[in-house]
């Protein structure tokens, strides 16, 4: 496995991603794109008996990664399993909120949930805080993006203090928060380091370039040169930025944030939206929070919100998969989806098509500014988009099981990546004779979005629970969202209700 330091996605991939189709000169499409339908009226209890058990099984399967990959002394959840790695907050942020979801399916009681839960919180609360180089977690409030699995502290030295990576610790954090909301002395508990935790990051000592948010920080390099600024993944962390009740950054942050959103309104295979080439930039923030029928100031000057902008990227994507410029084998229309996901090596081969470069761990994507493709799909890109496109997400996650579920689908769900066109040793995973390279291993950051959007499509549960979240109510507002659920008496109450 290359170094996950390559997955430092926010100071590498999205800031310097190579406008590349590897393989060769981009083509025009075969044909128009088909149009997304008004409406997805696809629901979880309109599938076949078929469907619904796949759906069933890959939603448990996703959760027990997460379930049996943590450790259960610490409640740190790994990077990567079963290469037993070390930890990643963001992939900490999904396993707290994957727990819930777990005890309201019945895989695992609300107890044993709750106990899992508050370990990890109590373990991250007494974790050290610091300025230095190794001993610490984390530096005011924020935490360090891998932790060692058994001590907790910075995993190495070229490990930054995530501005992100903590963010999407705090998503989990708050869902907790919220979700364990009864009387018990464990449940009030769980509610108070949450509390804690999150009033304990100092949003504005993160913003070296006021109004902008840095990505991250380290005790040797200082802040990283580059800001969050515009539409990606980053949408979260001016939320919760702008949430706080105790170290909250001004009110010019999210215009700054939105500033160069121009550049990439525009259209890519034939779909008009806000674009951003790799998948989870569409998926990260949207996990927790419902942006059906709430809008900001950009959504009500471009006619849609950020949840039907997601939509139509799932589109595009499909659509350039169909296209195919690349000339990848079996892309179409039920095999699609570029995203960061673990790749078979940073190889160049020599094929019939021409020169092939081909790369480890990567930011893939297609969009309107760039196209990042080997000929690597990961299934995530796809799953984490059905509460927003299942009518092509449901048959693409089950012809992908059906056709290559031998190498890429096993006890916990899908592998993270596979590539139909790599045929040569690979430097990580296995290639397999007629069918290509698939991953021997699941990322944390990548089965999150599987596993939470499946349970948004099916019962809205992590969207229902995050409504009740005064500082994400807080955070919304700030940013100027207006309408929809935000404006219902009931969502009110239950904000006000916290902590």
């Amino acid at each position: 496995m290359l170094s996950s330091r390559w997955r430092h996605l926010h100071v590498f991939a999205l800031v310097a991603l190579t406008a590349l189709v590897a393989g060769g000169p981009v083509r025009a499409e075969k044909s128009p794109p088909a149009a997304p339908p008004a409406v997805e009226t696809l629901t979880y209890h309109g599938l076949a008996p078929d469907q619904k058990a796949f759906i069933d099984e890959l939603e448990r399967r996703t959760f027990d990664w997460f379930w049996e990959s943590a450790e259960p002394y610490t409640g740190l959840v790994p990077d990567s399993w079963p290469n037993h790695t070390f930890s990643s907050v963001a992939a900490i942020g999904f396993g707290l909120t994957a727990y819930g979801i777990g005890a309201e399916r019945g895989y695992i009681t609300r107890e044993q949930a709750a106990e899992r839960t508050l370990t990890t919180l109590r373990f991250l609360a007494a974790a050290p805080q610091n300025g230095s180089e190794d001993d610490a977690a984390g530096y005011r409030g924020f935490f360090y993006h891998f932790l060692d699995m058994q001590t907790g502290r910075r995993e190495a030295r070229w490990v930054e203090l995530s501005s992100v990576d903590t963010t999407l610790l705090m998503n989990g954090v708050l869902f907790a928060q919220s979700y364990y909301d009864r009387a018990t002395p464990q449940e009030r508990e769980i509610r108070q380091l949450a509390d804690r935790l999150y009033r304990a990051v100092d949003w504005p000592w993160m913003q070296a370039r006021k109004p902008l948010i840095s990505m991250g920080w380290t005790p040797g390099g200082q802040f990283i040169a580059t800001d969050w600024k515009g539409y990606d993944e980053g949408k979260m962390v001016y939320l919760l930025a702008l949430g706080s009740p105790t170290h909250p950054v001004g009110d010019d942050a999210w215009a700054a944030w939105c500033s160069t959103y121009p550049k990439q309104w525009g259209t890519f295979q034939g779909h008009t939206f806000l674009n951003f080439a790799p998948m989870f930039g569409h998926q990260y923030t949207e996990a927790w929070v419902d942006f059906r029928g709430i809008r900001d100031a950009w959504s009500r000057a471009h006619g849609l919100d950020y949840a039907e902008n997601g939509r139509l990227a799932a589109y595009a994507q499909r659509a350039y998969a169909i296209a195919n410029p690349g000339q990848w084998t079996g892309y179409g229309a039920d095999v699609w989806g570029l995203t960061a996901s673990d790749g078979p090596g940073d190889l160049t081969v020599t094929s019939p098509q021409g020169v092939r470069r081909f790369s480890g761990y990567m930011a893939r994507g297609a969009g309107l500014n760039e196209i990042n493709d080997d000929g690597t799909i990961a299934p995530t890109a796809a799953g984490g988009s059905i509460a927003f496109a299942p009518s092509i997400v449901v048959p693409t996650l089950m012809a992908m099981k059906q056709r290559y579920g031998n190498y890429i689908y096993g006890r916990y769900g899908f592998v993270d990546s596979f590539n139909l066109s790599f045929h040569e040793t690979p430097r990580d995973g296995r290639t397999y004779p007629g069918f290509g390279w698939a991953d021997n291993q699941q990322l944390g950051i990548d089965q999150g979005p599987i596993l939470l959007m499946i349970e948004n499509w099916r019962s809205g549960l992590v969207w229902k629970v995050m409504k009740k979240n005064p500082y994400i109510r807080r955070g919304l507002q700030r940013a100027g969202f207006t309408g929809g659920w935000l404006e219902r008496a009931d969502a009110k109450a239950a904000a006000a209700a916290l902590p």
